[in-house]
């Protein structure tokens, strides 16, 4: 007799039974033949005993099917029984490498379940497809070093700023408000307690303002993208925890607003300072410029470089920043961008800003929970 492969899985013993009957021999026979009680005969049948390596011996030698036969069947109807959880860990371990499944969790973006159907649902849910191979429905356009597309985790960031912007408080956009809100901003660049009304002015403006905490590996400084063609949302991760950082993103990021950039795919800005030597898209060097020359103008600047350069003490760069408006933090900042002064320098005027802004701004993340 060949070895042969069941199209379904059934206990060994429903085979023996099946071999048996084709023999026309009973229970007692078949013991008797290979020397067993007939009770081990009786539960491999109903399926109430394993079969071991030494019982598979007995029947091989006694039916002429060889014991591999019988070590296959019973090791494929083993591994029926746990199948259904193999699955399950099959399908969690897919989703758990395709999405941030940890970290939304922990961020309370979903909830932990242990049921497989009711966690792909939720992530489903979260990033708008129908199935774990589907592509997420935001599209976007990432800005970053090598101008790929986003990862999973700025995805799931951009997804998660979306969802909390439609409940952002807003006016009515108007190109003559945003133009208003950045005349008003600059009125608040001079003390770190400014940037509690940032929220207010730009709801006026019609900017629906929101921030989340980055994911870890994430980079993500700020996003620009429009719920409809009449709201603009501007995201910022706060992942610096500087003055002149987040004014430089903001402004960043309200300039794509004003020229109605990711109206048509969002626009996700990665490493907004890096220096590394990559060319920029155009728009994203324009954004920068009118965000350095918002906060300083150029000519300003320059004045004050060629003034004291290289030796720029704190006390020139106190009166400078107070002359002209804005937090010493900022000038420091712009410094560095230029390469003037180490990152070491001057350290003291980059004031945290963080807790100002997620006092009075929608806020998810740095231990606010948003509930949906």
């Amino acid at each position: 007799m060949g070895a042969r492969i069941p199209a379904e899985i059934f206990p060994p013993g429903e085979f023996l039974k099946d071999e048996l009957e084709a023999r026309g021999w009973t229970q007692v026979e078949f013991a008797d033949i290979i020397g067993k009680d007939t009770r081990l005969i009786s539960e491999v049948i109903s399926a109430k005993r394993s079969i071991t390596p030494e019982t598979a011996m007995a029947f091989g030698a006694a039916l002429g099917t060889g014991p591999e036969f019988w070590m296959n069947l019973e090791s494929q109807y083993q591994l029926s029984k746990v199948r259904p959880n193999q699955n399950f860990i099959a399908r969690k371990a897919e989703l758990h490498s395709k999405f941030p499944v940890r970290e939304m969790v922990k961020r309370g973006w979903i909830e932990t379940n242990k049921n497989i159907e009711i966690l792909e649902m939720q992530i489903f849910s979260f990033f708008g497809i129908s199935s774990v191979d589907q592509t997420p429905s935001f599209s976007h356009a990432a800005k970053k070093t090598s101008y790929v597309d986003a990862t999973m985790q700025q995805i799931a960031w951009l997804c998660r700023a979306r969802k909390i912007a439609e409940s952002a408080p807003s006016e009515k956009y108007t190109e003559a408000k945003i133009q208003q809100a950045i005349s008003d901003l600059k009125n608040e660049l001079e003390f770190v307690d400014g940037a509690r009304n940032v929220a207010s002015i730009l709801a006026k403006a019609g900017v629906k303002f929101v921030i989340v905490e980055s994911l870890p590996g994430c980079k993500i400084d700020g996003a620009c993208f429009w719920l409809d063609k009449n709201t603009p949302v501007v995201a910022l991760s706060l992942r610096f925890d500087r003055v002149d950082n987040f004014w430089h993103s903001l402004l960043h990021e309200l300039d794509h607003v004003k020229h109605k950039e990711g109206m048509s795919s969002p626009i996700i800005d990665v490493d907004i300072f890096s220096s590394d030597g990559t060319k920029m898209p155009d728009i994203e060097i324009r954004a920068n410029e009118v965000a350095a020359e918002t906060l300083i103008s150029k000519k300003e600047m320059d004045g004050f470089i060629a003034r004291v350069n290289p030796m720029f003490h704190d006390e020139q760069i106190i009166g400078f920043a107070k002359r002209i408006h804005v937090h010493p933090g900022i000038v420091v900042g712009q410094l560095q961008n230029r390469k003037l002064i180490p990152y070491s320098f001057h350290r003291k005027h980059l004031e945290k800003i963080r807790e100002y802004l997620t006092r009075s701004a929608l806020t998810d993340g740095f231990g606010h929970m948003i509930n949906d």
